[in-house]
């Protein structure tokens, strides 16, 4: 089975992931769950409410029942495992835990009528631990809940999976045909060492060379490469190579590809810490091959263009198939 953490975390912060209730937060703060770095622990650091966890904690339970918090996903899309971390929780975890989810129509849709199903069933749960959980369910979700059994910490809830686009958003439009937003994935990449080349598909801007895609100094002869996978079929009109914060190891040049071969942008020398923007011609493309030359980093990656009528129609109908 394919290690499903490879897949974006649909629930993190960065992309747009928001905790927005809770039963309780005595201790700790509800949003800490969908924070993109590792959950971090400095002892004896003692605040109004006690030791201080980056992380989730409810009080002690003394009644019937149990803690849940609901999390709307920042790209809806089919789940395809969950992970639940209890890191540093120690003497204060839950022993169980489960999870569920829904799809509703927009961010400000009523969850009271929502058809939740159970994806993670009632599980146990060690302290101190990232647990992983496959799921089959092959529909569109948009929000989850994280119920523990009864109360405690948990550190953080990652949500991986596909992203499904509304092609109401992308037909008829000028899009980003490579944005992670849009459905598109770097399927494939010669290294990846530092960072996740994925990262260069993200919203936004890069916040530093971190949140970008770097490699590590390569030695010997060749050059570095990532295949993506776009949203869907299209024509490409401009692409935008970011190399912000990267100031001592961007790329010298770069290419653009398409899988048979065919040049889209020649190889072109690129500056640090600067945008650059090409205006290109492209045949009808699934996939582009990024090439870099030796190595180093990208920011960002955009390719601004059109979905082709077969690209259009591909999206619509797995958007329907899968919103039931």
């Amino acid at each position: 089975m394919t290690d499903f953490t490879t897949l974006p975390d649909l629930a993190v912060r960065t992309l747009g992931g928001s905790v927005t209730a809770a039963s309780d937060e005595s201790f700790e703060e509800k949003e800490n769950l969908v924070n993109p770095w590792p959950p971090a622990f400095r002892p004896e650091t003692f605040g109004p409410k006690g030791q201080e966890y980056d992380g989730w904690e409810t009080r002690r339970r003394r009644e019937p029942g149990h803690d849940w918090a609901v999390v709307r996903l920042g790209l809806p899309g089919v789940i395809r495992g969950v992970v639940i971390d209890t890191a540093w929780f120690k003497g204060n975890y839950p022993p169980h835990a489960s999870v569920e989810a829904c799809a509703v129509d927009g961010p400000a849709a009523d969850l009271s009528g929502a058809d939740w199903v159970e994806i993670v069933p009632k599980s146990p749960l060690k302290g101190d631990t990232a647990h992983a959980f496959p799921v089959d369910a092959e529909r569109l979700f948009t929000h989850v809940r994280l119920n523990m059994f009864p109360d405690g910490g948990i550190a953080r809830i990652r949500v991986h999976g596909d992203v499904v686009p509304d092609p109401a958003f992308l037909t008829g439009l000028t899009v980003d045909l490579a944005a992670l937003e849009n459905g598109a994935r770097v399927l494939e990449c010669s290294n990846m060492f530092y960072s996740s080349p994925d990262n260069m598909l993200f919203p936004g801007l890069a916040r530093n060379q971190a949140e970008g895609w770097e490699t590590a100094r390569r030695r010997e002869p060749g050059n570095e490469w990532a295949l993506v996978r776009l949203a869907a079929p299209g024509t490409i009109r401009l692409a935008e190579i970011d190399t912000t914060n990267l100031k001592f190891n961007a790329p010298a040049e770069v290419s653009l590809t398409a899988p048979d071969g065919t040049t889209l942008l020649p190889r072109t020398p690129l500056q640090p810490d600067a945008r650059h923007r090409f205006r290109i011609e492209t045949p009808e493309v699934a996939h582009v091959r990024v090439n870099i030359y030796p190595d180093g980093g990208l920011a960002r990656l955009r390719l601004w263009g059109h979905l082709s009528a077969e690209g259009e129609r591909r999206l619509a109908e797995r958007h329907r198939r899968l919103l039931r």
